[in-house]
């Protein structure tokens, strides 16, 4: 293969990533776009196998398609049987891994040159080695967080800001080390800080905020993607990773915005933060309990519903359910609409995936910008598996992890209905006062078993 038709194909699977992006860019065309860019990729794959017969021996092709079969073997499967509580999680590994290769094939190029490595090609080395390490460790983080194998809120020590910073430090000195007298000892030494770095970068982030570092993780993961292809002279990477890392840099700050606070409050705020007034124990003031009956009742004769979806509905694999109960209320010639806040469940567009899923429709999924203003005049709300962004703590308790968060306000509704299966906090560890509020009821149990009861009693009426 020529190094010109190389090229060319090389342009078009460029072409197809940013398909794949404009396609993503709706729920509609999702799917579709996610296709475009998985072909994309293939093609780029493939073709470095015909080009390297032309003037360049490819080595160890043995071990590559072996790792290229690891790789299916395991990823394959882990992407289709995970549920999508824990798709969250498997993106953060996924990009991870991803930061943490460009890492690796950075540092083994570089030792491959040797003496020979130009300043440029240092420079862009000790970048992707340093974003690449922030990135494979950061992610680790935020997977155990996701997974709750640590803590989900803040973890906050003595001097933490300022050992974060001398971290920070050492990491840009090993860096400058590395481009002024060059050697191993000083890489690795840089590869290290950078791991620490990553993983202090993120603990102090609380739950509700991990979908936001796991988009900016995923713009540096780009970065380092795009950096690795200026050291191997490869275009397409660099066209892809700048891809991945202007697209994930955008939906960072569009995150944050959502989210009410700057990038910077996100990530260290916890350390400023001051700890919100108690509110008491939960279980000894009295919330207002009903039945399915009850809830079928006021459903049926409400005149708009907004259904609010959050984690809970994936955990108990719902979307369906609630797809069902939404119809029926529609054939009854009630309005429905599903209010989606930007930041609900544990990634972006999380809420947006479940639903569709079930084949909810498009026009149904209203923003929280759009829906906001139709809630005084909505009958019943139904938060289904929701709690921290319905919290009116983000508007009136300052200090407590989701202050100064834009909320979905649900409490201006005639009728707030809240499926739970306990009293106990949302992701952010904090209380809800709306659940004590008089017009509040709690239908407590598995969201997926209370909406079919809710479903069964609107059939009999």
């Amino acid at each position: 293969m020529s190094r010109n038709l190389y090229d060319l194909i090389g342009l078009a699977a460029g072409i197809c990533f940013i398909l794949a992006l404009k396609g993503l860019s709706s729920p509609k065309s999702a799917r579709r776009g996610n296709l475009i860019g998985a072909l994309g990729a293939t093609v780029a794959t493939v073709i470095v196998f015909f080009y390297a017969n032309d003037g360049k021996a490819l080595h160890n092709q043995n071990l590559i398609l072996a790792a290229i079969a690891f790789g299916v073997i395991v990823g394959v499967p882990a992407a289709r049987k995970v549920q999508m509580t824990q798709m969250p999680q498997l993106v953060a590994l996924f990009n991870g891994v991803g930061g943490g290769a460009a890492a690796l094939v950075a540092i083994v190029e570089y030792l491959k040159l040797g003496s020979d490595a130009t300043t440029p090609v240092v420079v862009a080395t000790v970048f992707t080695v340093i974003v690449g390490c922030v990135s494979f460790s950061g992610s680790i983080i935020t997977f155990l967080k996701l997974q709750e194998l640590m803590t989900t809120r803040p973890v906050i020590f003595p001097f933490g800001r300022q050992i974060i910073a001398l971290t920070l430090i050492g990491v840009l000195a090993s860096g400058g080390w590395v481009i002024s007298s060059g050697g191993t000892t000083p890489l690795l030494i840089n590869g290290l800080l950078s791991l620490l770095f990553g993983i202090l970068f993120v603990l102090p982030v609380g739950g509700a905020d991990v979908p936001i570092v796991i988009s900016l993780l995923n713009a540096f993961t780009g970065l380092t993607v795009a950096a690795s292809g200026y050291v191997l002279e490869t275009t397409l990477l660099i066209v892809a990773g700048t891809l991945v890392g202007a697209s994930g840099t955008i939906l960072t700050r569009l995150m944050a915005d959502a989210m009410g606070r700057s990038l910077f409050g996100t990530l260290f705020g916890a350390f400023t933060a001051k700890a919100s007034a108690a509110t008491g124990p939960a279980d000894t003031r009295p919330v207002k309990s009903g039945s399915a009956d009850d809830v079928a009742i006021l459903l049926n004769y409400a005149q708009r519903v907004v259904i609010v979806p959050g984690f809970g509905l994936a955990v108990a694999q719902a979307q369906h359910t609630v797809r069902e109960l939404a119809d029926l209320l529609a054939a009854k010639g009630v309005e429905v609409a599903y209010g989606i806040h930007p930041v609900a469940g544990r990634m972006p567009g999380h809420m947006n995936v479940l639903l569709a899923e079930a084949n909810v429709p498009y026009e149904q999924l209203v923003e929280m910008e759009e829906i906001n203003p139709t809630f005084p005049q909505t009958d019943v709300v139904l938060v289904v598996g929701a709690n921290d962004v319905v919290n009116p703590a983000a508007k009136t308790t300052p200090g407590c992890p989701i202050y100064g968060m834009p909320i979905l306000d649900v409490a201006l509704a005639g009728n707030v209905i809240f499926l739970k299966r306990s009293m106990r906090p949302g992701f952010a560890g904090i209380e809800n006062e709306l659940l004590y509020e008089p017009k509040t009821t709690l239908l407590f149990g598995d969201a997926k078993d209370s909406l079919t009861k809710v479903v069964s009693a609107l059939k009999a009426l």
